[in-house]
């Protein structure tokens, strides 16, 4: 079944990146950590959105780690970890399920002090096993966990999320 169609995706990306200028209108730099693939294609689109609605420096940078097996590789930031510190960091990533992914991803985080980090997601389901906290979500979820939701965001004509048993 789907749920949201390149519109309905687009819609939420704009209504997203307001409401992180909102929060962070008195900053001079912003850094959008994109997690992995699609992380990192929904952090460019927000990136997008931003860069015409403020004067805002909007960096951006990937945070690379294996969802599925997190402490198998080093997790990295391609952005030099001096470059995080004293300022905002949005965590992007596409789905925000157990929380386990995004609470790894903070680990880089934590070898700089950073002014503050958010969390960004385009659908957060209501699994959480870790604590974390989403600051801006495009649409929350309530599903089984036999229900998977897969994000398509490669091509912007073609975006969509659909959720299958």
């Amino acid at each position: 079944m789907q749920l949201l169609d390149a519109r309905k995706i687009t819609q939420k990306v704009n209504r997203l990146a307001i409401e992180i200028l909102e929060n962070n209108y008195r900053e001079k730099e912003l850094i959008l950590a994109g997690i992995n693939n699609n992380g990192t294609r929904f952090a460019d689109a927000i990136e997008s959105v931003l860069k015409t609605k403020t004067g805002i420096k909007i960096t951006r940078t990937t945070i690379h780690l294996s969802p599925a097996a997190p402490l198998s590789a080093p997790i990295t930031v391609d952005l030099p970890e001096q470059r995080l510190k004293n300022k905002v960091v949005i965590i992007v990533d596409d789905v925000a399920n157990t929380g386990r992914t995004i609470f790894y991803a903070f680990q880089p985080l934590m070898r700089v002090l950073p002014k503050k980090v958010e969390v960004a997601v385009l659908i957060d389901r209501k699994h959480k096993s870790f604590p974390i906290q989403v600051d801006y979500v495009g649409l929350s979820l309530a599903t089984t966990l036999s229900e998977h939701i897969e994000v398509d965001l490669q091509k912007e004509a073609s975006m969509a999320v659909f959720m299958r048993d």
